[in-house]
């Protein structure tokens, strides 16, 4: 799916649908400013599309279920849910639409697009890394990526923090997101 219309040479694109079953979508952010939390959100859909004639063209749409988040600890994981944070209620889904392709290097490239966290919609870059592609013992085809970027929560309104009495914060700002992403095509 793409945001923008595009003209492309019959028979080079390939649609992609992600099998959620071998994607991993993973955050870390820092706590008490010394450790490092890791999460990972369960429930992921998408599509890409690709195209052979002109990779640059290749575009990615990715869903997640903001309620599906799983830091391994069911009391942050409910806080996490609230409204101090993802108010998953109110923003059900963490949207990623791609805009373009740009800096290809081998099976390196930078994917940009839209990333809207708890309402809010910004621009981001992530680095993606094309693991390859084959046929499954089931007959269908399979292609692979990882991805990886760093955003602030709070530029997407998620600024439910505490000070700490010596200094610093409990919830650090810098979130690193990594995916690995197995695609079936459709």
């Amino acid at each position: 799916m793409s945001t923008t219309a595009t003209t492309t040479t019959a028979g080079t694109t390939t649609t992609w649908a992600i099998d959620p079953a071998h994607t991993h979508v993973a955050f870390a952010v820092k706590h008490l400013m010394i450790s490092t939390v890791r999460g990972r959100f369960a429930a992921v859909s998408g599509t890409v599309v690709t195209d052979e004639a002109d990779p640059a063209r290749g575009t990615a749409e990715i869903e997640i279920d903001a309620a599906s988040i799983d830091t391994r600890e069911s009391q942050r994981d409910a806080h996490l849910k609230s409204a101090d944070f993802f108010d998953v209620e109110k923003f059900p889904k963490l949207i990623f639409k791609s805009k373009r392709i740009t800096d290809m290097k081998g099976n390196a490239f930078k994917l940009i697009g839209d990333l809207t966290i708890h309402g809010v919609t910004r621009e981001v870059a992530l680095d993606v890394t094309s693991d390859g592609r084959g046929k499954d013992p089931w007959g269908g085809e399979r292609s692979a990526f990882t991805a990886t970027t760093a955003i602030k929560r709070s530029d997407y309104g998620l600024t439910w923090n505490q000070a700490l009495e010596a200094g610093g914060f409990l919830v650090g700002d810098d979130i690193k997101i990594s995916l690995d992403v197995e695609l079936v095509k459709k």
